[in-house]
């Protein structure tokens, strides 16, 4: 697999003062703090920064907004190396997660397992948190990333689960996280005649599936969910499983898609894609109005 982390990090640096400017003025668009204010939560892309920076940082302004005190934002472990790989295989043949060493919710200042440190996928939302943090200056909200790796359909038996209930309960908290829910085409294991491109009905069939996944997301089924992340390829399976149970969303809103041309870090043949999504999750009545 390529190295996103480096890749992420370089693609940041090429953006320059104008081009985050930029980023942020066209998140103006979306008015998202009232969702988290509500007790809803907020999903974002993690594909190039170029291409999907925008919703990053309409989520980062929506958590300034909002008034929150503490945000916790969530993002996948990707198995990157054969010990993750191997795990995730097994748990995924119905291996119990609670026997896997790797189990875990990872993060800063948690002792532990220390693959976090080499994982992409909040390193946008990072990025522009910290470019709106110097621009607005002052007290800024309390950032807490963490990182869960193997729920196997009981995030609320992930080791240190305690400690992320009881900060997300927190007055003044609220909850994003970042999934990239539908990889497709010839890298990702599509045959050339399955495979599609977005212009000639991929994309059409990304929000279908990326409606499906977070249906079933808000339904309660994390079995049924990991399911479908593993069918459409998605890698919020853990991240999305943590996400409903700290905070139970009653429905879940597909606000914009993108699709972002993966075939040059695969060195695959095209159409090889990822479909990034800026999603709202609505909280339930019994969990509204948590600010």
């Amino acid at each position: 697999m390529p190295d996103f982390l480096k890749r992420s990090i370089e693609h940041q640096q090429a953006l320059g003062q104008e081009g985050v400017d930029l980023l942020f003025r066209r998140a103006a668009r979306w008015k998202l703090a009232n969702v988290l204010k509500s007790g809803g939560a907020l999903v974002f892309p993690h594909a190039t920064i170029s291409v999907c920076g925008d919703m990053i940082a309409a989520v980062v302004t929506a958590c300034f907004d909002s008034g929150a005190s503490t945000v916790v934002a969530l993002g996948p472990i990707h198995a990157t190396t054969p010990e993750l790989q191997q795990a995730r295989a097994r748990v995924s043949g119905g291996a119990n997660p609670a026997d896997e060493p790797l189990c875990s919710i990872q993060g800063p200042g948690i002792d532990g397992w220390p693959h976090y440190r080499a994982e992409f996928s909040l390193s946008h939302f990072e990025f522009l948190w910290n470019c709106e943090a110097h621009r607005r200056g002052g007290q800024t909200p309390e950032l807490i990333l963490r990182y869960p790796f193997l729920c196997g359909c009981r995030p609320d038996l992930l080791p240190g689960i305690e400690e992320l209930e009881e900060i997300a309960e927190r007055p003044g908290a609220v909850v994003v996280a970042t999934i990239d829910p539908f990889h497709h085409g010839i890298g990702y294991g599509e045959s050339s005649e399955e495979a599609l491109f977005p212009e000639r009905g991929g994309l059409s069939l990304a929000r279908l599936r990326v409606e499906e996944n977070m249906q079933l997301l808000c339904s309660g089924d994390y079995a049924e969910y990991n399911s479908h992340c593993i069918e459409i390829r998605s890698d919020g399976r853990d991240v999305g499983q943590l996400l409903a149970y700290l905070r139970s969303p009653g429905s879940a809103e597909v606000l914009d898609l993108i699709t972002d041309d993966m075939s040059g870090p695969y060195e695959s043949p095209a159409p090889t894609w990822v479909a990034g999504a800026l999603i709202a999750l609505h909280p339930a009545a019994k969990n509204a109005h948590r600010i």
